[in-house]
């Protein structure tokens, strides 16, 4: 595992280098806050540099960790299959950001890199060999004064390693990247709080989320936003997959949990 500290500003050692940094951050900023920014961002950074996954989530001390974006490119999306493995069991023992906390307490963000073999053997075969993901690179930022966000991006065994050069060039880019996952999380709960868990969820997802957390039944949607029950079941069982939930009260825990820490 390497931890990697943030230079203050970006340098790059070529005009093409910066170049193709600078139009892939363009990108991302221009989808922010779109409903499709997970596969949309992943997307635009591969004009820079090769990545099959990425996903965005927070980690708390005192409740499971909640995921905001996720996506793959050139490659099956397992984001979601693996989340809901990691949100499930594993973060419970995942220690792969012990020391960025450490390190948080002195600097504002930290970049983690970890190759597969570094993880738990449980961890390892439920995620890394399942998907064949060989590594990942992570932006850590503190999030409150007990929770982390993490950026992560992916490699899988298809892809060669991470090269020295490319972590230092994604160490370079990753304060501008954080501002610019940070800016879409807060646009994306505009319509509840910073952050909610139902910022990853596409329009529809949310609005029948919505009107569950207000305890309408799968009849009264359906009637309110002019589909079949059927479809408002569909757009339920999608949103519940994306947030690694099964059930109506595991939604109202999610939401509940994330409301009492917004200031």
């Amino acid at each position: 595992m390497q931890l990697i500290t943030l230079p203050e500003s970006p340098t790059f050692d070529s005009r093409t280098d910066e170049s193709r940094a600078q139009e892939a951050l363009v990108g991302v900023i221009g989808s922010i806050g779109d409903v499709t920014f997970g596969r949309e961002a992943l997307a635009q950074l591969n004009r820079w540099m090769p990545l099959c996954w990425w996903s965005v989530y927070r980690l708390f001390d005192d409740q499971p960790p909640t995921m905001h974006a996720s996506g793959s490119f050139g490659m099956s999306d397992g984001t979601q299959e693996s989340w809901r493995s990691y949100r499930a069991s594993l973060y419970r023992k995942d220690e792969t950001f012990f020391s960025a906390k450490e390190r948080l307490r002195e600097a504002d963000a930290v970049l983690l890199h970890w190759h597969a073999a570094e993880f738990s053997a449980r961890h390892r075969e439920a995620i890394y060999s399942r998907h064949g993901l060989r590594e990942r690179l992570s932006i850590v930022s503190a999030h409150d004064e007990s929770g982390l966000t993490s950026i992560n991006f992916y490699r899988n065994d298809e892809q060669r390693a991470f090269s020295d050069n490319e972590i230092d060039a994604l160490r370079k880019l990753a304060r501008p990247l954080l501002v610019s996952v940070n800016r879409h999380l807060y646009l994306s709960g505009k319509s509840g709080a910073e952050g909610s868990p139902l910022a990853m969820l596409t329009k529809r997802e949310r609005e029948v989320c919505d009107r569950i957390l207000k305890g309408w039944t799968h009849e009264g949607i359906a009637a309110d936003l002019q589909v079949s029950a059927a479809t408002v079941k569909t757009y339920r069982d999608r949103a519940f997959e994306r947030l690694g939930i099964h059930h109506r009260n595991e939604l109202f825990a999610l939401v509940s949990g994330h409301l009492q820490r917004v200031p």
